[in-house]
């Protein structure tokens, strides 16, 4: 099966061709924001990392940031930098360039501060919007495209309309050949077991039980018991009643297929079907993750309507009832609500989610783009010095 999409230098498959103004600290966000304000066609994020960090947290923030200035959905970026960040632009830059992107690098300290940097900046990405408008779609497998799962704000209806249905959708995708991504550690306690069980061997299933225990013993460290944390205010709200509960509809969204392989935040999977990534429960840490990881689109489930996106990659809304979907319309691409209803089954409604699905890879927006939702957040494992 194919898609209308972009094929890159590196082999891989994008699916949007933005230019990307990357600001690698926050020191640079001003300089990010005067730029796209002035080349409306480019896009960027508000950045609250990259300065006094060390070790695996700072690691883990550059990674983001390759992922990000690597990404198949990005046809060029420009990386702007303060130029005392703890680690090295040039390599970021390189990177980049090693991946096919048009790159441009500018450090404030070296150009002259602030004005100088905005006007290189405005010119360097006028030019690449220029040359991105030139790159036409093509027929590109599906099999290469790579999903991020996520819900947020869950409700009772959650596990029984809108997770399931993604979980469908995700089979789908898995059985074209191409890769889904499960997340949110925090919401697999109490299931983790069960998913250990669909691992396609003995190693996978004690990575994935691993990695549960390690979030709730770096919980326990800050003196918080996760599992007596969750489910969180809003979940209870909305009549999700422990944690199990909560986690067995968490884990519909990975559908039926067996599990290939666990990775760290923000890593590529290096096998295809159905991937588990370390992340947080953290809506904005979990997207940023799994896009800076490769995952081209995303869908996210929601109970409450959480209004967020992505800069770079599209992201589908899909309500688990029709109250929250006609409440936030603005916001939700598809209602799952037909199923609590008693209109539409899982299986029906996973189906149309993902013709949904195809319709975006191929250039269809989603509302979030529609209404310029670019929210980033990394997920800190490591304190502030």
């Amino acid at each position: 099966m194919n898609i209308m999409g972009y094929r890159r230098a590196d082999g891989r498959i994008g699916v949007r061709n933005h230019v990307l103004v990357l600001p690698v600290s926050y020191e640079m966000n001003q300089v990010a924001d005067r730029i796209v304000r002035q080349v409306p066609d480019s896009v960027t994020f508000r950045n609250q990392h990259g300065i006094d960090q060390s070790g695996d947290d700072l690691r883990q923030t550059l990674r983001v940031y390759e992922g990000f200035a690597t990404h198949p959905n990005i046809h060029g970026v420009i990386i702007l930098g303060w130029g005392h960040e703890p680690y090295d632009l040039q390599s970021i830059a390189a990177t980049a360039e090693a991946a096919g992107k048009s790159v441009e690098l500018i450090v404030l300290e070296q150009v002259g501060g602030m004005r100088r940097a905005i006007e290189l900046g405005v010119a360097r990405t006028r030019q690449m919007v220029r040359d991105r408008d030139a790159v036409q779609r093509e027929p590109v497998p599906l099999s290469e495209i790579i999903l991020g799962t996520e819900c947020g704000g869950s409700d009772a209806c959650s596990g029984i309309s809108a997770n399931p249905a993604l979980g469908v959708t995700s089979d789908l995708l898995v059985n074209a050949g191409g890769t889904s991504i499960l997340s949110e550690t925090t919401e697999l306690m109490g299931a983790e077991h069960l998913l250990a069980e669909r691992a396609v061997s003995r190693e996978v299933g004690d990575r994935i039980l691993y990695i549960v225990r390690r979030m709730e013993q770096n919980a326990m460290k800050m003196g918080v018991d996760i599992r007596g944390a969750q489910p969180a205010p809003g979940n209870i709200e909305g009549g999700i009643t422990t944690i199990e509960e909560k986690s067995l509809g968490c884990i519909h969204k990975a559908g039926h297929s067996p599990i290939q392989e666990v990775v760290e935040y923000a890593e590529r999977p290096t096998k295809k079907g159905l991937i588990v990534m370390d992340t947080p429960g953290h809506d904005i840490e979990q997207m940023t993750g799994m896009v800076a990881g490769g995952a081209q689109i995303a869908i996210f489930t929601t109970g409450r309507g959480t209004p967020t996106g992505c800069a770079i990659a599209p992201v589908i809304k899909v309500s688990s009832n029709s109250f929250t979907y006609q409440r936030m319309q603005d916001h939700i691409d598809l209602n799952a609500g037909t199923v609590i209803d008693g209109t539409e089954t899982v299986q029906q409604v996973g189906e149309r989610l993902f013709q949904l699905m195809l319709n975006v890879l191929s250039g269809q927006q989603t509302k979030a783009e529609r209404l310029g939702h670019r929210e980033f957040g990394i997920y800190r494992i490591g304190q502030s010095l």
